[in-house]
């Protein structure tokens, strides 16, 4: 069964995500994909993946994305975060983060995490 996956990345992370996404190719191009806008074209430039955008994530796309949720659209979250640096939009990302707790939606917030999220195909 296709899933939509939700791919993105903080600034700081976005080459591991592309790294990431090169390695859990053949698992990625089985599902819809989307990612926030920076995130989608970069992966899109990179690979032969058709991610498609929804928003830019310090301008309301988590917000979009924690929508998407909500209207049971996205399946899997995989988000690349920088935990070591303050964001302008933290309220965003944890509403989004909770959402998806909420929901009983998984979502991977490390390499380590978002491999065992793509591979299991219960979730």
């Amino acid at each position: 069964m296709r899933k939509t996956i939700a791919l993105i990345a903080h600034n700081s992370r976005k080459n591991d995500l592309l790294n990431w996404a090169k390695v859990n190719y053949n698992l990625l191009r089985e599902h819809e994909l989307i990612g926030t806008s920076n995130t989608s074209r970069l992966i899109n430039d990179m690979l032969d993946l058709d991610v498609k955008p929804f928003g830019h994530g310090p301008s309301g796309g988590d917000i979009i994305l924690a929508a998407k949720i909500l209207q049971g659209e996205v399946h899997k979250v995989i988000f690349f975060i920088d935990a070591e640096t303050p964001h302008g939009h933290e309220h965003d990302i944890q509403t989004l983060i909770r959402t998806a707790v909420i929901n009983n939606i998984p979502i991977a917030l490390n390499r380590a995490s978002a491999d065992l999220v793509v591979q299991d195909n219960r979730l």
